[in-house]
């Protein structure tokens, strides 16, 4: 068969390298062998993907890009399912099905017919990647049967990096390095991506380096690089990694994410939605121009705009967190709570451990009343590591606003001890207004040394001064007539999951940075 048909097969594959897919089609009707039939099948689901990329930039910006249908999908699939019924489609042909299945949202069917393609053929990574798109969690893919050879390695850490379990993740990409594949530039690649994942930024950044002394002219991945050395600010070395793609290769969708990222950066947010668009042309399906489109028109306060890009970003990939928050962020500035916190809900299920997740959640069950709820969120993302330093802010104004005056005293106390003894300075009217609730605090309970403390630290803020000065009016009045014995530095919060009731005075000398 494959001899009977090599000249169709041969003169099909240059029309198909030149990509004119419906002449390429033409010239491969009737032909029997199983190459032929894929490169049949294949010209034409590419040839009606070209059509309707070409009505869609005749017509539509890219934002509108889900409204225009491939129209070939359900011939291709009536077809394809005949075959796959009779059991005569091989490894190449079941991958086909399962793309166009996949396109046509039949997605149950779609991860069968992947693994079914999988077995069929191991080594075809394609197959591997469209799967890794339709795994939603971790019990999902320990279901699936899977061949058991060397590539499943590499496909295993790829699914713990997209369900954000990097431990894992890392350990499968060290077994692979020892296993013999220590000069791979794609495991070094990957592991950077797994550290960006956790906002390691510096090893992230670290290896991104390295690769790129190993594979100066690599571009995969590259997006990503940029992303970190945006939340650096770091612009020369932005700049030099912009215009070093630009001469590799300008029309790869990875330069043009470098150079909206760029663009951002020096808040050219118009410029930058236009290099993102236009990485959308060459490539739809480009989960991060999606997510960081959204993020431009947030910031050039297009919120529709915004919305129907993050929304495009899930449907590329429903496990992008990024996308779910950006949602979340969009109908806050909408002022619709219930909204930010249906988003806020799935960005937190996908990231459970990171505190701005925690930090949103709780602002939305605040704004809807829910304080029990509220309180819960703000513990837990100081618990799981603060990032922004402001859980425990948030919490103690929360607990203010409920007049639960040692519960409020506790976390301002605990804000204190933590901005203080990290030596980050965060801004003064954060600390001041601590610093002033503690004053008035130890006042109430008639513990003046520490109230005259707080006083004293409050006269170091221009917003807290006046303030300061009064109470240290206030305290001299009444200082003659009560003595109140100073206290120990309070003792460490308890493991419980709530804050301690019992508050004991402050001393701020030890925390002064």
């Amino acid at each position: 068969e494959d001899a009977q048909d090599l000249d169709a097969l041969t003169l099909a594959k240059s029309y198909f390298d030149l990509k004119e897919y419906d002449r390429a089609a033409y010239f491969l009707k009737g032909c029997c062998s199983q190459k032929a039939y894929f490169l049949y099948m294949y010209s034409r689901y590419l040839s009606g993907e070209k059509k309707k990329d070409d009505e869609t930039v005749d017509s539509l910006g890219p934002l509108e890009k889900g409204q225009v249908r491939n129209e070939a999908l359900r011939e291709l699939r009536v077809e394809l399912s005949k075959k796959h019924t009779a059991r005569e489609l091989d490894g190449f042909t079941l991958y086909l099905y399962g793309v166009v299945l996949r396109k046509l949202d039949l997605l149950k069917e779609a991860v069968e017919v992947f693994v079914e393609a999988i077995q069929a053929l191991p080594l075809h990574w394609g197959a591997w990647l469209e799967l890794s798109n339709l795994i939603t969690n971790i019990e999902m893919l320990k279901s699936l049967s899977l061949p058991d050879c060397w590539i499943k390695d590499f496909f295993m850490a790829h699914m713990y990096t997209e369900l954000q379990m990097i431990k894992e993740a890392l350990q499968k990409y060290q077994n692979l390095i020892e296993a013999g594949f220590s000069k791979s530039t794609y495991i070094i690649s990957q592991i950077a991506v797994a550290y960006h994942n956790i906002r390691d930024i510096d090893q992230a950044l670290a290896l991104f380096n390295e690769l790129r002394e190993h594979d100066p002219y690599r571009i995969d991945n590259m997006d990503t690089f940029s992303n970190l050395l945006y939340v650096k600010s770091m612009k020369p070395e932005l700049s030099y990694l912009a215009h070093n793609l630009v001469e590799i290769d300008k029309y790869r969708v990875e330069t043009c994410c470098v150079i909206g990222n760029y663009y951002s950066l020096r808040s050219q947010h118009e410029k930058a939605a236009l290099y993102f668009q236009r990485a959308l042309k060459l490539n739809p399906r480009c989960l991060g121009a999606w997510t960081l489109m959204g993020h431009e028109y947030m910031e050039m306060k297009n919120t529709s705009a915004a919305i129907q890009a993050y929304r495009h970003a899930i449907e590329v990939n429903k496990r992008d967190y990024r996308a779910w928050y950006g949602l979340g962020q969009t109908y806050e500035i909408l002022k619709m709570p219930f909204y930010c916190l249906y988003y806020y809900r799935k960005a937190h299920q996908l990231r459970p451990n990171d505190s701005r997740m925690l930090v949103a959640l709780g602002e939305s069950y605040e704004k809807l009343s829910q304080q029990v709820e509220a309180k819960k969120c703000y513990w837990r993302a100081y618990s799981v590591g603060d990032v922004e330093k402001m859980a425990l802010l948030k919490l103690a104004k929360l607990h203010e606003q409920l007049n639960e005056s040692d519960d409020a005293a506790q976390c301002y106390m605990l804000y204190i001890q933590d901005i203080f003894s990290c030596g980050e300075q965060l801004e003064h009217a954060e600390v001041s207004t601590a610093l002033r609730y503690l004053g008035q605090y130890y006042f109430k309970n008639k513990l003046y040394d520490e109230a005259s403390l707080c006083a004293q630290r409050c006269c170091d803020y221009n917003d807290a001064r006046a303030e300061g000065k009064a109470l240290l009016r206030q305290i001299s009045q009444v200082r003659d007539q009560v003595e109140t014995p100073s206290a120990d530095l309070f003792t460490p919060l308890s493991n419980n999951n709530t804050p301690v009731r019992r508050v004991s005075p402050l001393n701020l000398i030890s925390f002064t940075p």
